[in-house]
């Protein structure tokens, strides 16, 4: 008797051995149905590599566990039940080359984990929980039920590798002026940037630097800070950590201070309107810090103006109101004083918080907004999206007062997160909104439909130059496009910041109009391309582009060719519509076959133009003069810009 107990002892801690063992690595994932499952703990498993959350942290070990159905149909898996902060990935794929799906990380009451998928028959889901706030034991749910309402996606995505040797991939943008989105991997130690080449292919170049005193842990703004036509970085770590570029691009320099700031999201925009980009810092415990530029690399703190409270998440910088200058919108996450507050620029530096009578002052759980014209009716709506367990709020822009249309809007299906953004990915004319699992397509009228399956959401911007934006999560999700047209302008400031942060774009069709605010930082971690892009359908003509900028000076550029980028520097093309006001300069030789020469000028700054205002050509002038043999033989303006100002001429082209 005593042996037949010992064996069934020793079957019991097989089992149980065996059970606890069994999702410890990707290959021995435990397979799972609808109901309620435990994750014993996480010791001797096998970390998870590919991250599916914003908080691109990894963990020291996680419980894996793996999913199918034998019919399409949607799949909950939450930990709410045990009330605990969690952090779960949906994944799909071979051990190995896993693709994120979607995942969350506090959703949840209590930062626990709620994520919904629909999971088709056929596909094996790996669900992976990850011990990066604690190796504690709980609970979880896995939870069937109708799949969710879904478009048939506009778009589709292709997946292709980073360049070799870039690590995680936080910005695109422009880095070097050729108006190209670049990748950027940015981190304490160096910055790593992959060059987009006219092939689309990437270049990778590297600078390193001393230990920066701040990570870019929580988010990543880009702009340039001091004019010298090179992007630079701000961190949003501890503190402050300005990451400027060398004037040739190769290599950054740190400015920082001893300020203790628990930051998260950061943008750079011009708050006092000097022509001089300003850091800012969402400062989640206290009042937010700003950085007052004075282009010469040289910044002065300042804090208080804008929301003194904490739980500050998510700011983006836009044009609410119409009046041309920047206001501030400040997503808040509950607690604390966290009133989610709509700041009005008043001008000379002072700001109103008119959220209550916008209609904006929530307390709830968000951590970003995305911002722009759903309507297309001219001005900036709104989508608060809810990372907790409360409603989506879509906002519509009446002008003097926004109203609530979130009922009926087809938003509400809509997963929670706290990364929300808005750009066009099917080229529609219409803005979409991404959250980092589904894209709410916009069908018009301020009503959205919902895809799911998309890649997850990271920095965005156009990485092959197709017209069609693209998504970096880990891997690069090239959108596959369609037949809708597009058209992209990119900005070079003159009296304002040189990447025209702040400025609005507008252009104008036979359909109607359609805007763009510039903005460094939105949604809460990423940064994406300060290009503006628009999808434009079946039109395939616009009658006007025009620029308002930071300064006050507005461009206007007729006729400009669709499905192609228009290049806009500040005051150029005022300056074609009014030569007389422009000092006239001495060219020779004129007519000219390859190169032209600027009398008494040897240094500055030259752009060519068509005589419809679209740039050209622009760089350093030096004593070689401006290669013009890439133009086609017709008439052009050359302007030159050095200390003693702009000068500007006519010149013909053999």
């Amino acid at each position: 008797m005593e042996r037949y107990w010992m064996i069934i002892l020793a079957l019991a801690l097989t089992v149980f051995r065996n059970s606890s063992n069994a999702q410890s690595t990707c290959s021995t994932a435990l397979t799972i149905g609808a109901g309620t499952h435990q994750v014993a703990g996480f010791s001797e498993s096998e970390p998870l590599a590919t991250i599916c959350t914003v908080l691109q942290s990894t963990g020291t070990g996680a419980a894996w566990y793996r999913y199918t159905t034998p019919e399409t149909r949607s799949v909950t898996v939450s930990s709410a039940i045990s009330l605990m902060d969690t952090r779960v990935h949906i994944l799909t794929g071979d051990c190995g080359s896993l693709v994120c799906l979607t995942g969350d990380d506090d959703t949840g009451p209590s930062n626990s984990s709620i994520v919904t998928f629909n999971a088709e028959p056929g596909v094996e889901y790996m669900i992976v929980w990850d011990n990066i706030w604690g190796s504690f034991a709980f609970d979880f749910e896995l939870i069937n039920g109708p799949p969710i309402d879904q478009v048939a996606e506009p778009v589709t995505f292709t997946t292709v590798p980073v360049p070799p040797g870039m690590g995680v991939v936080m910005v695109v943008v422009d880095m070097d002026g050729d108006h190209l989105d670049d990748l950027v991997a940015p981190s304490s130690t160096s910055i790593k940037i992959g060059k987009q080449q006219t092939d689309g292919s990437f270049i990778v170049h590297s600078a390193s630097f001393p230990q920066a005193n701040n990570n870019p842990s929580w988010s990543v703004a880009a702009g340039d800070l001091d004019n010298n036509g090179f992007t630079d970085l701000l961190y949003g770590g501890s503190g402050p950590t300005l990451m400027l570029a060398s004037d040739d691009g190769s290599a950054f320099t740190e400015w920082t201070n001893d300020t203790y700031i628990f930051a998260q999201r950061t943008n750079m925009v011009d708050i006092d309107n000097d022509g001089n980009l300003d850091g800012f810092y969402c400062h989640d415990i206290s009042a937010n810090v700003y950085y007052f530029s004075d282009g010469q690399g040289g910044f002065t703190e300042a804090s208080g103006e804008l929301s003194q409270t904490s739980g500050n998440y998510g700011s983006i910088w836009i044009d609410f109101d119409n009046d041309g200058d920047v206001d501030m919108f400040n997503t808040k996450c509950g607690g604390g004083g966290g009133i989610d507050a709509l700041f009005r620029n008043d001008g000379n530096g002072q700001f109103t918080d008119v959220a209550p009578e916008m209609g904006f002052a929530d307390a709830h759980s968000a951590w970003s907004t995305a911002w722009g014209d759903f309507d297309n009716d001219g001005d900036m709506d709104a989508f608060v999206g809810k990372s907790g367990g409360q409603q989506h709020k879509l906002m519509r822009n009446d002008g003097n007062i926004f109203t609530n249309i979130t009922i009926g809007s087809g938003t509400e299906g809509a997963s929670g997160s706290i990364e929300w953004r808005t750009y066009d990915f099917n080229n529609d004319g219409l803005l979409d909104i991404l959250s980092p699992s589904q894209i709410l397509y916009n069908a018009g009228g301020m009503t959205f439909e919902l895809a799911g399956n998309v890649p997850f959401g990271g920095p965005i911007g156009d990485l092959n130059d197709d017209g069609f934006l693209d998504v970096v999560n880990g891997t690069i999700q090239l959108n596959n496009g369609n037949d809708n047209h597009w058209f992209k302008v990119s900005l070079v400031g003159t009296v304002s910041n040189r990447m025209g942060i702040g400025a609005r774009v507008t252009i104008t069709t036979p359909q109607g109009q359609q805007v763009r605010d510039i903005v460094s930082g939105d949604g809460f971690k990423y940064m994406s391309t300060v290009n503006a892009h628009f999808g434009l359908g079946a039109v395939t003509e616009i009658l006007a582009v025009e620029v308002r900028w930071p300064s006050g000076i507005v461009d206007v550029i007729e006729a400009p060719i669709i499905d192609d980028r228009l290049v806009v520097v500040e005051g150029l093309s005022t300056g074609l519509a009014d030569a007389a006001v422009v000092p006239r300069l001495a060219v020779f030789p004129d007519p000219t076959t390859d190169r032209l020469w600027m009398q008494g000028i040897t240094n500055g700054t030259v752009y060519v133009l068509d005589m419809m205002g679209k740039l050209l050509l622009s760089g350093r002038i030096d004593a070689a003069g401006v290669d013009v043999t890439a133009l086609a033989s017709g008439r052009y303006v050359v302007v030159v810009e050095d200390d003693r100002g702009r000068k500007q001429a006519l010149f013909t082209k053999l």
